[in-house]
């Protein structure tokens, strides 16, 4: 299936609700129940063939098949690792997850939050399973991805190294789901490596749907301890981590036992009064499940011995098991970091919480197209993928909303040396003239003209780049973008607002803005009759290979366009769009009609190549073709560029022309076919095939 007509299908199936954690879209065409019949049935144990028990699935560099670090590795079931293993023992708690060998400590501390909201946590870990009488060694989880939900399957073979679990494991050696979890994650994302190194809020966005705010600590919010109660009351998950500095390695423990590089979950945030003073002190978690803060209100710390019995029997425990208290002020000086990821509508039942308004849209930055880079590009920052936000008044100071632009598919393509884009938006009031206008794409002038309203904290290269607003009721324009212009990459853009907000793309409609001149014979010169009876000779008609060669011998004059010279398909194509009688041959009038629109493709082609060079670049293009007459939205241009341009992005005089009349002929057939002006029309499989073989 051809790129064009996967992403139609995927669109149509998203509608129908698939995509949904109820109705999951099966990873890679996997069907659980199906796979796990057919085992049953034939009394074997799955082997996953896409993700096979190789070390392919292992990694690419530092466990790849050349590094040292794969020697002795071996793939074994739970049965041959213990001899009564267990999917789930007493439930799923933070002891399950202890950190193996790869660096995914991010991963790790979004899994070990999950286990504090139970109904979270069965959206990703599906019930039903085990090694009881149903047992095929066969798996699934169920994670968010780019605005869908997918259904991993994975067999129960893990790599293993003298007999224990190489990566994640449970404290308790005979529980397994914390390593098939992350199992089911390194498939998504290719292999095992591709999961070092990460910020938790992707591993949370990803087991919830939800949307992460990262805070530095360095010059904290305001209201930092506020929005850290507000997120755990309302369910949110929230992590936090202490940058290493200088050439300190990872997980650098420091003298009081902190460890730095590391990922650690936030569990509460609480005041109490000590001393006469209000104390507020936050809960944190370390999914090592050891490793714990020694200085003030630490477990061993004198100050519980001055607080109320009611606090300290309500928030003091004293073990070691990787959790502890520490004062809020401390806790800024030591840490970095703070992430909190808020919750989707869905994933929240019942009426205590107060929730968010999920708006969401797809888009993709194309080469020569849509990729227009920051506005620090004035020349190519307009053809960025454009959406109108309609903010409305609830009462308040300003209208709260979070804005998040994320980053598609970047993880999976480590292994082609790719990394994440340096990604960013700005957002600019709507003028009056342009209010509550959805078919427009705004162009180089409004932005060079107008200043912007709010932006990103920063242009970054995480995944997703996320930040909160409040601003006035109206209309903003949000352009998200790449810093740099030509950075090809899909993206995935939410708004999580307060109340029911418009969101949606805003882009040029489709339409053919020239009415066709009838030319008569009469009306043709007789000069130009003269020059066409020399050209078409006895038969007085001009065929596709008579259009090429005259064509050619003209271009070829004008040494101010280059061209690699016109091809015997555009020639064809041309003659499809005037042959009134079918003969596959233009008449004189014909002919007249086709030269005069090539006279005025050179005008064009002329004055919209700017730099003289003789081609034009795709964003010359762009404007080249709505000149003649063309509007087009985002997604044509790129099939545009894909189909018409050289790979340095340029467009010569003939792919020039081959472009527009091809577009001509297309908006031809369809009015012709759209008998009552609805904008849609029916094709058999016959007129279809006719349409796409001109």
């Amino acid at each position: 299936m051809s790129g064009i007509a996967a992403k139609l299908q995927h669109d149509r199936t998203k509608a129908e609700g698939f995509g949904s954690n109820s109705r999951a879209v099966k990873y890679l065409g996997q069907d659980y129940e199906t796979l796990k019949r057919l085992c049953l049935e034939k009394e074997t144990l799955f082997k996953d063939d896409l993700f096979d028990a190789t070390v392919s699935s292992l990694g690419f560099d530092e466990l790849g098949p050349d590094s040292y670090k794969v020697d002795g590795i071996e793939w074994k079931r739970p049965a041959e690792l213990t001899a009564s293993p267990q999917f789930i023992i007493e439930g799923a708690t933070r002891t399950d997850i202890c950190q193996g060998a790869l660096g995914d400590c991010w991963l790790l501390a979004a899994i070990a939050s999950l286990t504090l909201n139970k109904e979270i946590l069965s959206r990703v870990v599906p019930h039903g399973q085990g090694f009881d009488h149903s047992y095929a060694g066969i798996f699934h989880f169920q994670i968010w991805q780019f605005g869908e939900w997918v259904d991993v399957v994975v067999d129960d073979r893990l790599p293993v190294r003298d007999g224990k679990l190489l990566f994640v494991h449970s404290a308790e050696g005979s529980e397994f789901w914390s390593a098939l979890l992350e199992k089911a994650y390194a498939k998504l994302n290719g292999c095992y490596e591709a999961l070092s190194g990460g910020s938790t809020t992707e591993g949370f966005e990803d087991f919830t749907g939800g949307i992460a705010e990262r805070y530095k600590l360095s010059t904290p919010h305001p209201d930092l301890f506020k929005i850290i109660q507000k997120a755990l009351s309302t369910g949110s998950l929230l992590g936090c981590s202490i940058d290493t500095t200088g050439d300190e390695a990872p997980e650098t423990v420091t003298s009081q036992q902190l460890v730095k590089g590391h990922a650690y979950s936030m569990t509460g945030a609480e005041e109490v009064e000590h001393c006469g003073e209000i104390i507020r002190l936050i809960h944190v978690r370390n999914p090592w499940g050891q490793i714990e803060w020694t200085g003030p209100w630490s477990d061993r710390g004198s100050q519980w011995q001055q607080i109320s019995d009611e606090d300290r029997g309500r928030l003091r425990h004293k073990s070691e098991d990787g959790e502890f208290w520490m004062a809020f002020s401390d806790f800024l000086q030591h840490f970095s970091v703070v992430e909190v990821c808020s919750l989707t509508p869905d994933a929240l039942t019942g009426g205590r919480y107060r929730k968010w308004v999920l708006s969401t849209f797809d888009g993709n930055w194309r080469r020569g197209s849509t990729a227009g880079g920051c506005r620090n590009f004035p020349n190519t920052f307009w053809m960025n993928p454009q959406f109108v936000l309609h903010l409305e008044d609830d009462g308040e100071e300003g209208c709260c909303f979070l804005v998040g632009v994320l980053q598609k598919n970047r993880r999976t393509q480590r292994k082609m040396g790719e990394g994440m884009h340096t990604v960013g938006f700005a957002i600019y009031e709507v003028p009056k003239e342009f209010v509550g206008q959805r078919n427009v794409h705004l162009d180089r002038r409004f932005f060079l003209r107008n200043a912007q309203k709010a932006r990103s904290e920063t242009f970054i290269d995480l995944r997703e780049v996320v930040t909160r607003f409040s601003l006035p009721p109206g209309e903003y324009l949000l352009v998200p973008s790449t810093y740099q212009p030509d950075k090809h990459g899909d993206f995935f853009v939410r708004v999580f607002s307060e109340k029911q907000t418009d969101f949606q793309e805003l882009d040029d409609p489709i339409e053919f803005r020239v009415e066709e001149e009838e030319i008569s014979e009469d009306e043709v010169d007789g000069k130009f009759k003269q020059h066409f009876r020399q050209l078409a000779g006895e038969d007085s008609e001009i065929s596709a290979h008579e259009l090429k060669n005259i064509l050619n011998k003209v271009v070829t004059k004008h040494k101010d366009i280059k061209t690699d010279g016109f091809g015997l398909e555009t020639c064809r194509n041309m003659i499809n769009l005037l042959d009134k009688d079918g003969s596959g041959r233009l008449g004189l009038v014909e002919f007249k009609t086709l030269w005069s629109k090539i006279e005025k493709y050179l005008v064009i082609y002329r004055k919209r190549d700017e730099d003289k060079s003789g081609t034009m670049s795709s964003t010359e293009m762009r404007a080249a073709v709505q000149e003649a007459g063309f509007s087009l939205n985002n997604p044509l241009h790129q099939v545009l560029v894909t189909r018409y341009s050289d790979p340095d992005l340029s467009i010569d005089f003939d792919q020039f022309v081959s472009c527009l009349v091809r577009l001509e002929s297309m908006f031809n057939i369809f009015k012709y076919l759209d008998k009552d002006d609805s904008g849609k029309v029916e094709f058999t499989l016959f007129q279809w095939l006719l349409v796409a073989l001109l």
